[in-house]
């Protein structure tokens, strides 16, 4: 297959006219097909409606006998501690259960720190003006909870074993300012990206130059597995201990794709001083979190081995939809010179970077023909691609059948946009 690069502008102008063509038909088909946002599909939330009749009239106790209808209860009942714990390879001290979402732990951890300082420290807002380092692309949501608190956000390059770490132990040694970092260490969103061994170590041996400094790490994708051989990277908590860090790091992590995405359970997981300082703060938050969905959880999965085991399910329906996205971005824009793209092993997004500049004429063209995608730049602080190149794409939620549909326009997209490039 011949280059875009390499071809006359006689070529292109004759690919540009049946890419015209074919976009003027997929106009008037007023399809509505949508990989905006990674979520699970209506599949995937079934697997766990057994959850919706696992508890019996009259049997609400937890193992340590208190009833989760009622109040108490502040860091989760114990079968849920244990599960999150070993799932994290940790200890019940060390993990902290809360509501469905675990971007609302990170938001209040933030919130927290900014209007009373870390473990009660001087106020991140008295200090002057925070920053974040923000790994891009990344967390489109990470960004939000940065600009809601009118942080400043210092992007910092992928590769392929995780973060820039030669730029992170610079910036963070330097400048007191900087109080956190984002990370989505395993299958990073939206790259798939695992962190290395070695990278992780770095990330444990920091010296920030601000003793209040925090790793928000990020576990969204822990169990994420699409098949094959399960990957684990190293116990972050265990290595900020081996270095002298150990209240370093906040590790968080949710069920919201693995049971109810609207239902399901989280946690915040650190060393146990900061969870008993966790555990202190909730005293003034909550007279107890909801134990019923927690019991819930516990009853369905019975433990780690069964959440791993359920993990397997949602594999088998994500595996197909990743493998399509694969087949049809080589068929369509393989050889091409016009894009490339990640094939990640896990986690629930693919990341395209298509030529400079195109990235928002390709989400443009795409919306035109009736396929909405993650706006061009929201991988990116502030939505400021500096290439305009990057492109989430998000395969969980359609059926397979819309998702081909979806692809093949977009990869039309993709080849309409760069032959204007080249026209232009």
């Amino acid at each position: 297959m011949k280059k875009y690069s390499e071809m006359s502008k006689g070529e292109l102008s004759a690919v540009h006219g049946e890419l015209n063509a074919k976009f003027g038909g997929y106009r008037k088909m007023g399809k509505k097909l949508n990989m905006t946002r990674g979520v699970p599909s209506d599949d995937q939330l079934a697997l766990s409606d057994g959850m919706l009749t696992c508890l019996s009239a009259g049997d609400y106790k937890a193992a340590n006998g208190a009833d989760c209808r009622n109040y108490g209860g502040l860091d989760g009942i114990p079968e849920v501690k244990k599960i999150f714990a070993d799932l994290l390879d940790l200890t019940q001290d060390e993990v902290v259960i809360s509501g469905n979402s675990s971007l609302a732990l990170m938001f209040d951890n933030v919130a927290v720190n900014m209007s009373h300082g870390v473990r009660d420290g001087e106020p991140w807002q008295k200090q002057g003006k925070v920053k974040f380092l923000c790994p891009s692309p990344g967390y489109d949501r990470h960004f939000t909870i940065c600009n809601y608190f009118h942080i400043d956000m210092i992007p910092v390059e992928m590769g392929e074993d995780g973060p820039d770490m030669d730029f992170i132990e610079k910036a963070v040694s330097s400048d007191p300012m900087i109080k956190g970092i984002w990370c989505v260490p395993k299958y990073s969103n939206p790259t798939g990206i695992v962190y290395s061994e070695e990278t992780v170590r770095r990330f444990a041996r920091l010296k920030p130059a601000a003793d209040d400094f925090r790793i928000y790490w990020d576990n969204a994708y822990a169990i994420h597995d699409l098949g094959g051989t399960y990957k684990t990277i190293p116990n972050i908590v265990r290595l900020c201990e081996e270095y002298g860090n150990p209240n370093m790091p906040y590790v968080f992590a949710s069920f919201s794709k693995v049971s109810f995405a609207g239902a399901a359970i989280s946690c915040i997981a650190s060393s146990k001083s900061n969870c008993e300082y966790i555990k202190k703060r909730l005293t003034a938050q909550t007279i107890g979190p909801d134990k019923l969905s927690q019991l819930r959880h516990a009853r369905f999965f019975k433990d780690a081995e069964g959440v791993m085991a359920h993990m397997k399910k949602h594999a088998e329906i994500l595996r197909p939809k990743f493998k399509l996205v694969s087949d049809t971005l080589n068929r369509e824009l393989g050889g091409l010179g016009i894009a490339a793209w990640t094939e990640p092993m896990g986690g629930y997004f693919v990341s395209l970077d298509a030529l400079e500049g195109c990235a928002k004429r390709i989400v443009a063209l795409c919306a035109e023909a009736g396929v909405a995608l993650t706006p061009a730049g929201a991988t990116y602080p502030n939505g400021n691609d500096p290439k305009d190149s990057n492109i989430r794409i998000a395969p969980t939620f359609p059926p397979l059948s819309e998702l081909g549909e979806a692809l093949e326009i977009f990869c039309d997209a993709v080849k309409l946009a760069s032959v204007e490039k080249f026209l232009n």
